[in-house]
């Protein structure tokens, strides 16, 4: 009997604290950066980000977007096989948030490990956890993608610190008898590193190099546009998927027009493309998740749609996965 992996349940968490353009921007006026909030919703769509207190981590988020998942798959930590933890904002060096978390909901079986592909990282966490129940070793997954990226903006780069926010989503995987991963198509371009990176690092204890988020923002836009519209077009033809059955595009939440783009190359009308942006910021690799169950709780992504998740970040990576829900 072929074994494949289905999506049983959503769950999120974002830190206490919203921040809106109007409380940026004054708190960026006090730092000599100059913008306003009808500059940051006219270029990018978002109207308010939520931003972690020091005593917020991205293990407590990410716990709690776990928790989350398990009670609504009716699940208890310690039925769960694996966690894969899409970061680039880990709270250590070591051991790897997931570690982190499958101590702190008592996964205590539970196999754990961080996969680092920035933006992309939900889409590529879960092809690696859709392999790996495919394999037969495993049958319950946590997929989490969770960030705290406000700890890498400089706040007197306007063209960044305005755009990035905190948080975690969460999906349980599940081994299942029929396909609920369709298909899953990952791409990388390391020789784009340059427009999209932080190059900081520790050196003998002390940080050498950038330690900040740094974007060549047209550069980034383009390459998001052209690419996530191939990618798309790419797996659902060799899914032998048409397009025209599509239920919901879920695509990385950086910038609105992006969106725009992105969905209009698919003939997609704006009411089946599921943005949130403007509400979260741009939260990495925790961005597809959240969308994802933010459209669930809302009620309207349902079981038997067909959705489309997407990523594109530094790196530069890129990728979707097609989805029965």
């Amino acid at each position: 009997m072929s074994l494949y992996s289905s999506i049983a349940s959503t769950g999120s968490c974002l830190p206490e604290r919203v921040v809106s353009n109007v409380q940026l921007t004054e708190f960026l006026a006090k730092r000599g950066v100059e913008t306003s909030a009808e500059w940051i919703e006219t270029r990018t769509g978002i109207r308010q980000r939520y931003i972690c207190s020091e005593e917020e981590t991205n293990a407590h988020l990410a716990s709690k977007a776990a928790i989350q998942a398990l009670e609504r798959a009716r699940l208890l930590p310690g039925e769960v096989d694996l966690i894969v933890l899409a970061t680039s904002t880990p709270d250590q060096v070591f051991p790897s948030t997931a570690c982190l978390v499958q101590g702190a909901i008592g996964a205590k079986k539970a196999v754990a490990f961080d996969i680092q592909a920035v933006c992309s990282g939900f889409v590529y966490a879960l092809t690696i956890a859709d392999s790996m129940l495919k394999s037969g070793q495993f049958k319950n997954a946590l997929v989490i993608g969770s960030e705290v990226f406000s700890r890498l903006m400089d706040w007197q780069d306007r063209t960044t610190c305005v755009l990035f926010g905190d948080g975690a989503g969460a999906v349980v995987l599940k081994a299942d008898t029929q396909p609920g991963i369709l298909g899953c198509k990952l791409h990388a371009d390391g020789s784009l590193e340059h427009i999209l990176n932080a190059k900081g690092r520790i050196v003998n204890g002390q940080i050498v190099g950038d330690p900040f988020l740094r974007m060549d923002g047209q550069a980034v836009f383009r390459q998001a546009v052209s690419v996530l519209g191939q990618s798309a077009l790419e797996l659902m033809h060799e899914a032998d998927f048409d397009p025209s059955k599509l239920d919901f595009l879920v695509p990385h939440q950086a910038n609105v027009r992006i969106l725009q783009s992105v969905a209009k190359r698919l003939k997609l009308p704006e009411d089946r493309v599921v943005v949130t942006v403007g509400d979260h910021g741009n939260t990495s690799a925790a961005s597809v998740p959240l969308a994802l169950d933010v459209a669930v709780s809302q009620g309207r992504i349902k079981k038997g749609h067909h959705v489309l998740l997407q990523g594109v970040g530094g790196g530069f990576t890129w990728g979707s996965v097609l989805v029965r829900m």
